[in-house]
């Protein structure tokens, strides 16, 4: 007989660390209506090294008090995707796939990279993610901030 994994609770809010990318202690916002996570990222652009396609962006943008003037190059597969954004218009979205790293719980998911600098968190987590691994009570207190 097999058992099914236990849905872990979690809030509205909670803090996430991406461990592939080097950055740790990102707020993160639960967004059910939401099919992919999202990530706040600035100067996303394709460069050619050696032949082979790289993704390049920083994470956050210099206004983000924990902005890092850093890079990635993204050298895995990443996909090009039409997403509608929360004023109902569609654009082209970078899709990585990246490792998200909740309440010590690993999970491998595919992260949309834009220009979240308007919104109050810097990270949305979809409903792909959340599905058949998170219950969200909204009720819960936001945690803390350092």
């Amino acid at each position: 007989m097999q058992t099914k994994n236990k849905k872990e609770i979690i809030g509205r809010t909670v803090q996430i660390d991406l461990p592939r990318l080097g950055f740790t202690g990102i707020q993160a916002k639960t967004d059910t209506g939401a099919y992919y996570c999202s990530l706040h990222c600035h100067f996303i652009n394709i460069k050619v090294e050696d032949g082979k396609r790289i993704l390049c962006f920083n994470l956050l943008d210099p206004s983000h008090p924990e902005y890092q003037d850093r890079e990635i190059k993204y050298k895995r597969k990443f996909i090009v995707k039409q997403i509608k954004n929360s004023f109902g218009d569609i654009e082209s979205r970078f899709l990585i796939r990246t490792t998200i790293l909740i309440n010590n719980r690993k999970i491998r998911a595919w992260i949309s990279l834009t220009d979240r600098g308007n919104m109050k968190y810097p990270m949305l987590l979809g409903s792909r993610l959340l599905r058949n691994k998170f219950i969200v009570d909204v009720s819960l207190k936001e945690p803390k901030t350092t």
